[in-house]
């Protein structure tokens, strides 16, 4: 008796029993891979907006360049910054990275960073020094982001307003 009991009341909260996600979790993996930026220029590798009344948590990112894609000791990028905004504000401590943290197509290491509601999250790349030699400079970019979003019952839970 009380094990339905407990499937009832957790069916009704509308969090999977076993791993507590919402019923209605859906995933986000949005990327790029661009021409490296200019000095000054800032190029957006990806962005997800999440859709109104619904809040999520970023899981992964991912970095690339071309001189780590061919040799995997090249991790500086002394030439670029890289910076994970959400609603255009940086996002500790992904605000000023100047080497690769997770490289694309190697299991990130997971972040899990709660995303407030209808929040907007961007992977941006800028241009920082123009006085890396030519052999050294990164010529292609990529970024990626990966996450999960769901609707946030606060705002109008169907389930609570039937009592």
């Amino acid at each position: 008796m009380s094990s339905s009991i407990a499937l009832e009341t957790e069916t009704t909260t509308g969090l999977c029993a076993a791993c507590g996600v919402p019923l209605d979790s859906q995933y986000f993996d949005v990327s790029s891979v661009q021409d490296a930026p200019a000095l000054g220029e800032e190029l957006l590798l990806a962005r997800f907006e999440l859709p109104a009344q619904y809040c999520g948590v970023l899981q992964y990112f991912s970095q690339f360049t071309d001189r780590f894609g061919k040799d995997f000791s090249q991790v500086g990028t002394p030439d670029l910054e890289w910076r994970i905004l959400t609603n255009g504000q940086a996002m500790f401590p992904y605000f000023s990275l100047r080497h690769i943290v997770n490289p694309w197509g190697y299991g990130s290491f997971p972040v899990n960073i709660r995303l407030d509601e209808d929040s907007i999250i961007e992977f941006v790349v800028r241009g920082i020094d123009s006085s890396i030699s030519a052999n050294q400079r990164v010529a292609s970019v990529g970024g990626r982001l990966v996450g999960r979003f769901w609707y946030n019952a606060a705002y109008g839970d169907v389930v609570k307003l039937r009592s």
